[in-house]
């Protein structure tokens, strides 16, 4: 076999030498058109290559940093950690993001910083491991982020304000009827008006939750029975030492289309219970428990052991308003209404809400 001739091994030399140059070439042509600022630092920090890119994103020429440490980039605060964060990189060389979770910024010639990203990937050269930063200008991103938050907060503000303008609207009506009440000697219209009266202290408290909670948009429904309840006792001067409540309520978070609704059913059935279920300074107990059977579903169920309802009452085509308000309203939430008139009596609502 014939041995290869001196000249074939240095063609053979000449052509990967050749073949490498333009590997070289390519790769530095896609960096230099590369739409994000790229920098290639060497183990010690120094600067070996920018794009142009870089130029004119940091304001620098080209010759103003090769050779110089990347701390050039970096803002005074942070250039005495980045040295650390260098060496850690090199021990463990691999494609990732800079400071995942962390807000960075670029330093400019002229001094300003400014918001950027910058994806750190291994770069194998016959000098050694080498780091090429991709750094992108996210400034126009961040102000628009900033300008949505801005706009976000002031929605929730107005929205805040609206439920407190509804909420002492609402009050200031409760209040003409209380001033008109207090002219009002037929007990049947007086308690027309206070019923009146508790179905608007209802809608306002409902607003009034959605006023001191983060979440202008759900109720937090176990919040709303827990004030409502008592606020129904004191209204009906009912001796709470009589008639006891007991509420079994979880965390249901409610869009405002439908608690309103099922605030105005649970105002009427407690208030039904406290008017109708304990006549003569009779005692005994009201319970309400509220729960989420089903992700899709909400149940909540108003109890007495009272006297009960009458045997002849049909629920579904009562002429008292409170019942016939419960049956709507039981259809506006497409809802189910049971009723159990023993001992103890019971109405149990079910809706369907999605969490």
């Amino acid at each position: 076999m014939l041995e290869d001739s001196p000249l074939s091994e240095e063609a053979k030399r000449q052509a990967v030498e050749h073949a490498l140059r333009k590997s070289e070439e390519r790769f530095r042509l896609v960096v230099e058109s590369a739409p994000n600022a790229m920098v290639m630092v060497n183990s010690r920090g120094m600067i070996e290559m920018i794009n142009a890119q870089t130029e004119r994103v940091f304001g620098y020429t080209r010759g103003e940093l090769l050779g110089q440490p990347v701390e050039i980039l970096v803002p005074t605060r942070f250039a005495g950690h980045h040295p650390g964060m260098r060496v850690q990189f090199f021990a463990n060389p691999q494609s990732r993001p800079m400071g995942a979770g962390r807000d960075l910024y670029g330093l400019r010639k002229d001094g300003s910083e400014f918001p950027v990203e910058i994806g750190l990937n291994p770069i194998e050269t016959e000098e050694g491991t080498m780091v090429l930063s991709a750094i992108v200008d996210i400034s126009d991103r961040k102000q628009k982020e900033e300008k949505i938050q801005q706009a976000l907060k002031e929605k929730d503000i107005l929205l805040a304000e609206i439920h407190h303008r509804v909420k002492n609207n609402l009050q200031i009506i409760g209040s003409l009827l209380d001033l008109q009440s207090s002219r009002i000697v037929d007990r049947q219209v007086l308690d027309m008006l206070r019923d009146s009266q508790s179905r608007i202290r209802s809608m306002a408290l409902i607003h009034q939750t959605l006023y001191q909670s983060k979440d202008f948009a759900r109720v937090d429904f176990a919040n709303f029975l827990d004030a409502l309840a008592p606020t129904l006792i004191a209204s009906y001067g009912v001796d709470p030492a009589r008639i006891t409540l007991s509420l079994d309520t979880v965390g249901v978070q409610l869009p405002i289309n439908t608690a309103i609704p099922c605030g105005l059913i649970m105002n009427e059935l407690i208030s039904n219970a406290l008017k109708h279920g304990f006549p003569d300074g009779r005692r005994g107990a009201i319970t309400i428990r509220l729960s989420r059977d089903r992700p899709s579903e909400v149940s909540l169920r108003v109890s007495d052991d009272g006297i009960g309802l009458p045997p002849a009452l049909d629920a579904a085509k009562t002429e008292t308003l409170g019942l016939q308000l419960v049956n709507l309203l039981t259809q506006q939430l497409g809802g189910a209404l049971t009723i159990q008139p023993g001992h103890p009596t019971s109405f149990l609502l079910r809706f369907p809400s999605d969490e």
